[in-house]
């Protein structure tokens, strides 16, 4: 291809410790303000095709050469998962009726998703759900499944994503056995930041994500003054450690995200339609202060 332009530990967490640990990592201090190199390129292939091209610390975009980005150890999580504590903003809980209640398409009409055996099915074709009530900073537990009947391979294998704020996306993938780029299997922060560890469970059973998010914050201006941070445990396991995000996380081309673009202070928690059938239960929130 030809460049037309240039831009310049692991550890597990017992069950009985990941409330105390969540809570303790809200009050973490200020951001780290140190910024990640980014470089941006617009190549141009044989048949005069225009694509954008992002590098992060020299790693590009979606690298599928393992020799340039390593992927994440695998490893074997815990088997518990959490329960709604009592301060819960609860968003689905198995019912038709929490279904109906809390949560809508992304144009605020009834979803096309269904509930099936007490969990949320994506549906190919009905698109994104998002929630009713809209969050900012906040702590979000969410149970999720890959079919248990393996179709595909990479990106198209379970795929579907969580998105705070509808915005700013962990990825769901089912990532047992099955390689893809490292910033975009289960629980990286796509295209920005790959997981510390590959804690993936096998196709069809239930998995778990606890996130702590802190909100990012834009002046006047819309420039972001203050970025968005992820903590999250795929499984008990911590995957992403107090993580700041550097910017958007939307599909901007095969080798590049989006940045981030100024937008209010709360969001729905969306899940993505990805053509698989990915289910999804046990869904609560806690706001947190900023």
């Amino acid at each position: 291809m030809k460049t037309v332009s240039t831009l310049t530990s692991r550890f597990l967490v017992s069950p009985a410790s990941v409330g105390a640990f969540l809570m303790t990592t809200a009050a973490w201090g200020h951001e780290d303000l140190s910024q990640p190199e980014i470089k941006k390129e617009v190549k141009v292939d044989g048949q005069g095709r225009k694509a954008n091209y992002m590098y992060i610390d020299g790693i590009k975009v979606h690298e599928t050469d393992t020799s340039k980005q390593p992927l994440p150890p695998v490893i074997t999580p815990g088997s518990e998962v959490g329960a709604a504590p009592s301060d819960a903003v609860v968003l689905f809980d198995g019912s038709e009726k929490a279904f109906k209640a809390n949560w809508t398409d992304t144009k605020g009409g009834p979803s096309k998703w269904k509930v099936v055996n007490g969990a949320l099915e994506s549906v190919r074709g009905g698109g994104y759900i998002q929630s009713k009530q809209e969050f900012g900073s906040c702590q979000l537990h969410i149970e999720w499944a890959s079919p248990s009947e393996v179709k595909g391979n990479g990106q198209g294998r379970g795929n579907s994503g969580v998105f705070l704020m509808g915005q700013y996306e962990i990825q769901v993938l089912d990532s047992y056995e099955n390689q893809t780029y490292a910033d975009g299997q289960a629980g990286a922060l796509y295209g920005r930041s790959k997981p510390l560890v590959n804690a993936c469970r096998k196709p069809g059973e239930w998995q778990s994500y606890d996130i702590i998010f802190h909100r990012p914050h834009f002046d006047d201006s819309g420039k972001v003054i203050k970025r968005a941070t992820f903590t999250v445990l795929h499984n008990g396991v911590l995957i992403q450690d107090h993580t700041v995000l550097s910017g958007g996380t939307g599909w901007d081309g095969p080798h590049s995200i989006s940045e981030y673009k100024a937008h209010g202070n709360k969001g729905p928690i969306a899940m993505q339609d990805h053509g698989n059938p990915v289910r999804f239960r046990n869904v609560w929130v806690r706001p947190l202060k900023d």
